[in-house]
């Protein structure tokens, strides 16, 4: 039976996270949940967790909307979750990490700093394949639909499972109950926020503060965020940290 770890970066309370449970437990997968004890957001493929005597913490969760899951909370970002499990911290080691389903959309070269799609890049990495599943909630929503995600999992499961090793998709579904296409599409430039500095410091002890604005998704027309604006659902297929193609010759020494 193929072994799935089920992580994400909004915390182990998260009802996304049971909701992806839920699909994957429903096509007949053997299913882990490790999650975050707490918020996670933006932290990317980070390996921070652990404690002072080096170890991981975690322990047994009930998850009240599923029962007969296993489930963990750990001391640890989804990035340091899928690394350990791939060692086999949590039992099988996963053949698939599923992330999400994320409150809000990750899309655009942004999703370099989420913990999301950062789980997903480190089950890549390691000998598995990787789908983080993001709901483009917005900033302030009055319902959110999570199993608007669940017939698109089910359809793209079963092609990521037929995939080499490595394989990794980013998958961003519009907040809606209505049935909607699924496009595959780029990276936007940046993503549907944008960041900008205001109150920039001054002295040594200085500080600054990051404001955040919307993005206009028609600057990058046929990009994930712009077909996620227009009502799509998309998918990218995404890598992590790899050679680039080009190089710079600077010298016969390597170190």
């Amino acid at each position: 039976m193929t072994a799935v770890l089920i992580t994400n970066d909004d915390g182990i309370s998260s009802p996304g996270l049971c909701e992806l449970a839920r699909v994957a437990m429903g096509l007949g997968l053997d299913v882990t949940v490790a999650a975050p004890r707490s918020q996670s957001s933006g932290a990317s493929a980070s390996i921070l967790g652990t404690h002072e005597d080096g170890s991981i913490r975690f322990a047994p969760q009930r998850l009240d909307s599923l029962p007969d899951a296993r489930a963990f909370a750990v001391d640890a970002a989804p990035g340091l979750i899928a690394l350990v499990a791939a060692h086999g911290a949590f039992g099988a080691v996963p053949d698939l990490v599923l992330s999400g389903i994320n409150r809000g959309a990750n899309v655009g070269r942004a999703i370099l700093h989420s913990g999301t799609v950062g789980a997903a890049l480190t089950a890549g990495v390691n000998g598995a394949r990787g789908l983080a599943v993001s709901l483009d909630v917005g900033m302030d929503p009055l319902v959110e639909h999570w199993s608007a995600a669940a017939p698109l999992i089910e359809r793209v499961l079963p092609l990521i499972l037929d995939a080499p090793t490595g394989t990794v998709y980013n998958l961003n579904v519009p907040n809606t109950v209505e049935p909607c296409e699924l496009r595959e599409a780029p990276l936007a430039h940046f993503g549907i926020v944008q960041t900008t500095m205001t109150a920039p410091g001054s002295g040594e002890e200085g500080g600054v503060r990051l404001s955040v604005a919307d993005f206009p998704a028609d600057q990058d027309p046929g990009s994930d965020a712009n077909l996620l604006d227009a009502g799509f659902a998309t998918i990218t297929s995404i890598t992590s940290v790899a050679d680039a193609p080009e190089r710079v010759m600077v010298g016969s020494r390597t170190g």
